[in-house]
């Protein structure tokens, strides 16, 4: 159920384009069906990062059941390198913050993922 929150100063041309290819990067990356993932992709001239406006990100991932330091470590690799190829972001302007709520705390299908799946 990964759902992908990214805030960036950086504009896109065709955001749909980029919204389709960041699910699919992040659907291969995090071994999770596309029919699960959730992309969300907003563009603020506002975002900051170490004092300037230069080309930044904050990446929330909330997911279930596959985040861990180990994974982590190598989702973060993967993604920054997308972003530095997508959006020109380096890795050393943004953050990315990896979540796992637990399956009795993420809704679906009115219910929720505990339920659904123990």
């Amino acid at each position: 159920m990964p759902a992908l929150d990214l805030k960036t100063n950086v504009a896109v041309a065709d955001p749909k384009a980029f919204t389709l290819a960041f699910s699919k990067f992040a659907a291969e990356t995090l071994k999770k069906p596309e029919s699960y993932i959730s992309v969300n992709y907003t563009h603020t001239d506002n975002l900051t990062f170490n004092g300037s406006h230069e080309p930044a990100l904050l990446l929330h991932i909330t997911s279930l059941d596959n985040i861990s330091p180990t994974q982590n470590e190598e989702y973060s690799k993967a993604f920054f390198a997308f972003f530095k190829e997508q959006l020109g972001v380096p890795d050393n302007r943004g953050y990315i913050t990896f979540y796992d709520p637990g399956r009795a705390y993420l809704g679906y299908k009115s219910t929720t993922f505990g339920v659904l799946f123990g």
